[in-house]
């Protein structure tokens, strides 16, 4: 099986795994609140939806897909609520999970049938097939996440974490650009301790700017899942110390990212 083959059967296994976790949920359920501020679980999934056909879109019409991200740049701060919240308007529960099964799916295809050398347009910097699937286990995962909170699920760490933490360290200088920050010139040394024991180790091992850590901590942290206080992900460096504090794994504008436990309790 070819790398590109394998992250995007990743994609799906993270997908099915967030699919059985919803499927049998009741409506109350489906309206229940997320972290995410004003997001209902039907809203993360109707996210998730509105973001595969979009990534079908850049796939298969870039002039198209062009067109959505000039929408996108007249209201950066409100396409991606906007998408969400028109597609969980408009469906019930189950007309929204079989499009979200639809739509991943039709994406599946036709990252697995792209010709070698693929470069598909997006939102930050063009990116090849499997960075496009690999930017969807990390969606996938983060969004998931939210669910699980809201459903009050603790979830099994899975080797997928690892791309997340893979396009988490990739997209270092994007967290910079997007909030208008010179990236350092030099790489990071970045070890983070998978859930079975292995050591996860980007960038090269004599850095003197370092990130270690438990590696669901790391994809929580750059996800913005959870505040850094709460996580065990530390730095050695001003550099890197900096980093950690405006990481993010996703395109678009800097999140606000979550209150630290607690917070105005």
């Amino acid at each position: 099986m070819s790398q590109v083959a394998a992250v995007i059967g990743d994609l799906r296994d993270e997908s099915d795994e967030l699919d059985l976790l919803v499927r049998e949920l009741s409506a109350e359920q489906w309206s229940a609140p997320t972290p995410a501020p004003g997001w209902s679980i039907a809203h993360q999934i109707a996210h998730l939806t509105w973001t595969d056909e979009v990534a079908l879109l850049a796939a298969t019409d870039a002039d198209a897909f062009a067109a959505e991200v000039a929408r996108a740049l007249e209201a950066p701060d409100s396409f991606v609520d906007r998408g969400a919240e028109e597609i969980a308007a408009a469906l019930a529960p189950a007309a929204l999970l079989a499009r979200w099964r639809a739509g991943r799916e039709r994406l599946e295809a036709v990252l697995r049938k792209a010709p070698a050398g693929t470069r598909i347009p997006w939102y930050g910097p063009p990116m090849g097939v499997a960075s496009m699937a690999t930017a969807r286990i990390m969606e996938t995962w983060a969004h998931g996440q939210d669910i699980a909170d809201a459903l009050g699920v603790t979830r099994t760490p899975t080797a997928r974490l690892r791309h997340v933490a893979r396009i988490g360290v990739r997209a270092r200088d994007y967290a910079y650009l997007v909030r208008g920050i010179k990236a350092p010139e030099e790489e990071f040394r970045v070890e983070l301790l998978a859930p079975d024991g292995e050591l996860i180790a980007f960038g090269p091992p004599d850095a003197p700017q370092r990130v270690t850590g438990p590696l669901v901590d790391f994809c929580l942290l750059v996800t913005q899942r959870a505040h850094r206080d709460d996580l065990a992900v530390r730095a050695v460096g001003p550099d890197a110390d900096q980093w950690l504090g405006i990481a993010q794994a996703f395109a678009g504008p800097a999140g606000p990212g979550r209150a630290p436990r607690g917070a105005g309790a």
